[in-house]
């Protein structure tokens, strides 16, 4: 073997663990962790003040400003465990850049993210006011979609409502039989308890109380969804049948069954996180999942709503979401498109056949918008529906009257706006709008599931995540305009 080796630079573990370093120096000048420390104090912090000006006693908490650039950077770089930013903090160069040496735990961190959960709301229309501000808002092409974002919920900790009914008789039978036991002993040990009343309930009773308790509690939550979904449904009978009457037509077939308010012996309920629901995912599985919502502007991708929802799918979200980006882009002080004559112009809204219903329609249209919304996918070998002369174009024109189009259904007209070209434009954009906003939070930054549990926390979480996503957004077009 031949003595002659590569020679390497040199390098002193010892002499390189001791050296101080400074993130300004050892990170970019463009750094995200910079941009946020620039950005964030000129932000109107207000809500998150609020908090402890009613505190006025205790230790002074962490700086209240530090703790939101610190969780809006943890997010934006895809770590969201109060444990693993409160790790970060301590071996991460960008994350001492924030908090210096004054490093919080993970619980200081956990209980700062719950307490101004509300305030995150308020954070998302400041930073969607940034981004109005330079130019990055255009309103030219609204997308809506929604995602199934998983809950922090295990399937293990689940019971359906025909297997509650056995554990119930089960665990009533083993609680008598402990009490029976408990009667039993109970005289022979009264000279043993000393001071002890005698009555304490067991560890192996009282744990057998409290799991008897939570199923009789999901029980009744399981019954009570049951018994809302079976009004709506005999509410929507009964709005058919008194338009039956108005139009004097009489029933066909044989009469539907009575609605049943009784669950269904497969209906589950979580232990964990209740509010969270099975939900089928793009793997073709169910998890228990919440359905996150956004609207998304076509210019740079910038989210300008942000909501959750229990229900799997997205036939009521359209208008409601719809609200949402006005009421936001209002209080954001971003100006509505308008026409030459100082009139509001509608607003493109590009929606996929999930969101079709003739109300959201209608809705879309009384809110001021353009909706373009699938009707349902075209069957294989079916004739494309022409578009008729008449028809009118995507900017809401009515009809002329005693057109073929003047009498077409709303569905029917929904299909010929989409088969104009201009409608053929917006809708096909809506792929790489909205989709790709989906894929770089949960791809890109690796953000698949909530960590919070319960639907008012999990929507502030969500609106946390999607107002990271429009930072980045902002950062990456130019950290250097930032406006004052």
């Amino acid at each position: 073997m031949s003595d002659r080796r590569k020679n390497y630079r040199s390098w002193d573990a010892q002499h390189n663990s001791q050296q101080s370093v400074s993130p300004q120096e050892a990170l970019p000048e463009d750094d995200l962790v910079f941009f946020l420390i620039d950005l964030i104090p000129q932000l109107d912090l207000g809500t998150f003040h609020d908090h402890y000006a009613r505190q006025m006693r205790g230790q002074p908490p962490y700086d209240v400003t530090m703790m939101v650039i610190l969780l809006v950077y943890a997010y934006a770089v895809g770590v969201c465990s109060s444990r693993k930013i409160a790790t970060a903090c301590e071996r991460n160069l960008a994350f001492r850049a924030i908090v210096g040496e004054g490093v919080p735990d993970f619980r200081t961190i956990s209980d700062f993210r719950l307490i101004h959960k509300a305030a995150f709301a308020d954070l998302f229309v400041e930073v969607l006011r940034v981004a109005g501000q330079m130019g990055m808002v255009k309103l030219g092409n609204l997308s809506t979609d929604g995602t199934k974002m998983g809950a922090n919920a295990s399937r293990h900790k689940a019971m359906s409502h025909g297997y509650m009914d056995k554990e119930l008789e089960r665990l009533r039978s083993q609680i008598n039989e402990l009490l029976k036991q408990a009667e039993q002993i109970d005289a022979q040990q009264d000279a043993a308890l000393g001071s002890r009343r005698g009555d304490e309930l067991p560890d192996e009773l009282k744990r057998r109380t409290d799991r008897l308790a939570k199923i009789q509690q999901a029980k009744a939550r399981l019954e009570a969804e049951a018994k809302a979904k079976a009004d709506e449904e005999q509410s929507r009978r009964d709005a058919q049948e008194a338009q039956r009457q108005a139009a004097g037509r009489k029933r066909r077939g044989r009469a539907a069954a009575p609605v049943d308010s009784t669950p269904e012996e497969k209906a589950q309920t979580n232990f964990t996180d209740p509010q969270s629901k099975i939900m089928k995912q793009s793997n073709k599985g169910y998890d228990y999942s919440y359905n996150a919502q956004g609207v998304v502007d076509a210019e740079f991708q910038i989210i300008v709503a942000a909501e959750v929802t229990q229900q799997a799918n997205d036939k009521k979200q359209a208008v409601p979401m719809a609200k949402a980006a006005i009421s936001n882009l209002q209080a954001a002080q971003i100006e509505l498109p308008q026409r030459e004559d100082g009139t509001p112009k509608p607003i493109p809204n590009t929606l996929d056949n999930g969101y079709f219903t003739e109300a959201a329609v209608a809705g879309l249209d009384e809110l001021g918008l353009d909706p373009h919304i699938a009707t349902g996918r075209q069957k294989h070998n079916e004739a494309p529906v022409p578009v008729l002369a008449g028809t009118p174009a995507p900017a809401q024109t009515p009809a002329p009257p005693g057109t073929a189009a003047e009498a077409m259904t709303i569905k029917q007209k929904m299909q010929q706006k989409l088969r104009s070209s201009a409608g053929k434009a917006l809708y096909a954009a809506r792929k790489h709008i909205i989709e790709p906003v989906f894929g770089q939070i949960k791809g890109a930054r690796g953000i698949r599931r909530f960590l919070l549990r319960g639907l008012e926390k999990v929507a502030a979480e969500w609106k946390l995540i999607c107002l990271t996503h429009n930072l980045l957004k902002i950062w990456r077009r130019d950290c250097r305009a930032i406006p004052s």
